[in-house]
């Protein structure tokens, strides 16, 4: 018994005799002591009674990772030998001897320090949202919050208004409420931009037929009014399940910048005829730019800006070159920064950094001639989400520097880039929460959205 790991590890191990081996707290011994020690306080890798999990605390990832290992790690894939049984029974093993729940977040500290600044964290809103996906401020009192199950809320001076805005359209859930924005001449016209799940018929069921919609309105006290579709895809055009649904938004003085998802139909991503796996240009009341690259071929969504972009969660402008930088779910590894130009292809699923969840390989190519490259990529996955570049007066040693959230890892990261490369990366935030989306406010501050609570806080200089 005690060479099981070694042989297992080389493959000669019998499947008759894997089968024989114990679950949770003996298979453990068998397989894991030698690295992770006897009581699991680490030895040649990582202790695993911890609060910090570097690579993802829920069980599905967990999971995951114990299965199909970790890339850019010693973490083997157990899953090549292992039942889903037996790994499920190390895990229910690993979580019940924590001291602390893995599901738990950390609590939010008053002070944290970072490479250059000292700052202060201020909880304006404790797991009182579902959800929480977007913010964006209207002026220097108020902001408007999406939550996913359909909600748009006023943050005002702070405090989250208990009252949803009401009257807006119907909500598909299983994609949700994203994005919010501005117009750029918001004071003028009051044109407030959302992206949400849209179906077609059956709402309640995974099963129907749906895709990422963009809208425009006005707020009127709680009401949302003079709504308009500004962007939908041909009725034909729209699937039944899969996941992945973009729903970034950005706009500059001329043109509204969106994304849509693969929806879990990769392949489609390279074919301008099909939404899935797309940045859009749009005017913004919602008319075709003559320039957009695909115009000419027959089919083709008008509105497709460039391909092959699997997941879009974030837009930023750099506040001196006036690129727009984005980042990209990758599947397992691969998460993407790039900068988006006119008719770009970005690979996926030709060229990818990751494998499919299932441990399949998606690609043997990480390279194509004609297919972008990315700016940089981070393998194992962090799940990147929205971007904003740093533009407040209250970070003067932060300047351009480009904030990126993670979702599976938890993460609020300050990338230093130098002539279009990243040149260096701090994790500001780690472990209290998924990082959904992060916006300089009016005053200054850095706010943050988290999941997992829905919350929000505020980061400003400690004097």
């Amino acid at each position: 018994m005690k060479h099981f790991p070694l042989l297992i590890i080389l493959g000669l191990l019998p499947h008759s005799l894997v089968a024989q081996l114990p679950m949770g707290a003996d298979l453990y011994k068998q397989l894991c002591v030698e690295c992770h020690g006897t009581r699991l306080e680490g030895n040649k890798a990582a202790p695993l009674i911890k609060e910090n999990w570097l690579y993802g605390r829920d069980r599905t990832r967990m999971i995951r990772n114990m299965k199909h290992g970790i890339p850019n790690t010693t973490m083997i894939a157990w899953g090549t030998v292992l039942s889903d049984k037996q790994i499920e029974s190390l895990y229910d093993f690993i979580v019940e001897a924590q001291t602390t729940p893995i599901e738990a977040s950390k609590p939010i500290p008053e002070k944290l320090e970072t490479e250059e600044y000292k700052l202060k964290l201020e909880v304006l809103v404790d797991d009182q949202l579902n959800t929480p996906w977007s913010i964006e401020f209207v002026n220097e009192h108020r902001a408007l919050v999406t939550e996913k199950p359909g909600r748009l809320r006023w943050l005002i001076d702070g405090e989250l208004d208990p009252r949803p805005i009401d009257g807006l359209p119907q909500i598909f859930l299983r994609g949700g409420l994203m994005d919010v924005a501005l117009d750029p001449e918001y004071e003028i016209n009051g044109w407030i931009y959302l992206a949400h799940a849209h179906a077609l018929d059956h709402p309640d069921s995974r099963q129907a037929r749906a895709m990422t919609r963009i809208i425009r309105g006005r707020i009127e006290g709680h009401e949302w009014t003079h709504s308009e579709v500004i962007f939908q895809v041909p009725q034909d055009r729209y699937h039944s399940g899969g996941n992945r649904w973009g729903g970034r938004l950005l706009l500059d003085d001329k043109y509204l910048y969106f994304s849509i998802g693969d929806m879990s139909r990769g392949d489609a991503s390279q074919d301008p005829t099909q939404p899935n796996g797309k940045t859009y240009r749009i005017h913004h009341d919602g008319s075709i730019p003559k320039n957009n690259p695909f115009l000419d071929i027959e089919r083709a969504i008008e509105a497709v800006y460039s391909l092959g972009n699997r997941n879009v969660q974030g837009f930023s402008i750099h506040p001196e070159t006036g690129e727009i930088w984005m980042t990209e779910h990758g599947p397992m590894g691969g998460d993407e920064l790039n900068i988006l130009k006119n008719g770009n292809n970005y690979g996926w699923p030709v060229i990818t950094y990751g494998k499919d969840y299932s441990g399949d390989v998606v690609s043997t190519q990480t390279h194509k001639e004609g297919m972008e490259q990315p700016v940089t990529q981070w393998t194992p996955s962090i799940a990147v989400c929205a971007t904003e570049f740093n533009t407040s007066p209250l970070f003067p040693r932060w300047k351009n520097n480009l904030f990126v959230g993670a979702l599976a890892f938890e993460e609020l990261r300050r990338l230093v880039i130098e002539d279009n490369q990243v040149v260096h990366q701090e994790v500001l935030l780690k472990g209290y929460g998924r990082v959904r989306d992060q916006k300089i406010g009016p005053d200054g501050a850095l706010y943050v959205i988290l999941n997992e609570p829905g919350s929000i806080v505020r980061l400003t200089p400690d004097p």
